[in-house]
């Protein structure tokens, strides 16, 4: 019996050890992502990172770029994918799900934080927030209640608008906005830095809030853990070769940095009063 019992424990240890990615050259990494951008755009922005990483981690590092928050947020803590790139919000109700783990933040600018923007078309008669009010108003992802929090903190409520909706897509919201279908969108600071010469313009801009973020499922094991870390902190924006790999995510990002669960405590306050069912489900604003 005691022999049997050890035979049991052997084949557990080897299947846990699969699971955690014992040998890593026989493994494939799955790399998930927010989508921003669509799916197919979003692809292209994280390929040189993900060659990155296979060349320095020495596996295949495959893309799983989720269509929207919700399917993110389920793949990185279901452990669909290993690692994910994701927004405040999204790490946020991922921890909540699965205790997931922060592996870095990004950098902006060398500044570690974001902002988000209100955004009008050059053309527009829009110049203050208190202008919205009776104006169509572009939203993102549904899920994404730091939008919301923002559009809020100006002092303008939802119920004063003529219509808002929600397009998923940041890029969606600009072209929502060049193409008259909104007067005005909320974006991130680097979408609206994008399109500032190409017909968009800013009317507001939000404090510094805690930044996108590099998130590992409960599946990667430590050691994994710190390799890919290890990878993400050696990205040097001075360096030719790096730059390609940080500016493809986002032309203004300038690099990674470490980070910890308590910086995004500001991201949690700040939604708190758009929650409801015990912080799991959004509030309908309608």
């Amino acid at each position: 019996m005691f022999k049997c019992a050890i035979n049991i424990i052997s084949v557990l240890i080897l299947l846990f050890s699969h699971n955690s990615f014992a040998d890593i050259h026989d493994k494939i990494i799955r790399f998930g992502s927010i989508a921003m951008d669509t799916p197919q755009v979003m692809h292209k922005r994280l390929l040189p990172l993900t060659q990155y990483l296979s060349q320095e981690l020495q596996c295949r590092v495959e893309l799983v770029v989720a269509a929207n928050m919700s399917t993110a947020i389920q793949n990185i803590s279901a452990g669909n994918v290993h690692l994910s790139y994701l927004s405040p919000v999204a790490y946020i109700r991922s921890q909540e799900k699965a205790d997931t783990r922060l592996i870095v933040k990004t950098i902006t600018n060398h500044l570690p934080g974001f902002k988000l923007n209100i955004i009008v078309r050059n053309d527009s008669s829009i110049h203050t927030v208190d202008q919205l009010i009776n104006k169509r108003f572009a939203f993102g992802d549904p899920s994404a209640l730091l939008q919301r929090a923002i559009f809020s903190s100006t002092g303008i409520n939802v119920k004063q608008l003529k219509h808002y909706a929600f397009l998923d897509h940041h890029d969606n919201i600009i072209r929502g906005v060049m193409h008259r279908d909104y007067d005005a969108g909320i974006v991130k600071d680097t979408m609206a830095y994008k399109w500032r010469n190409k017909g968009i313009r800013t009317i507001y801009s939000s404090n510094e809030l805690p930044p996108f973020n590099i998130t590992a499922a409960p599946i990667l094991d430590k050691q994994l853990y710190q390799k890919i870390r290890t990878a993400f902190l050696k990205l040097d924006i001075n360096n030719p070769a790096h730059q390609e790999v940080i500016r493809g995510l986002d032309p203004i990002y300038t690099g990674f940095g470490a980070v910890e669960d308590n910086e995004y405590n500001t991201i949690r306050t700040l939604i708190q009063p758009f929650e409801m069912n015990n912080g799991k489900s959004p509030l309908n604003l309608k």
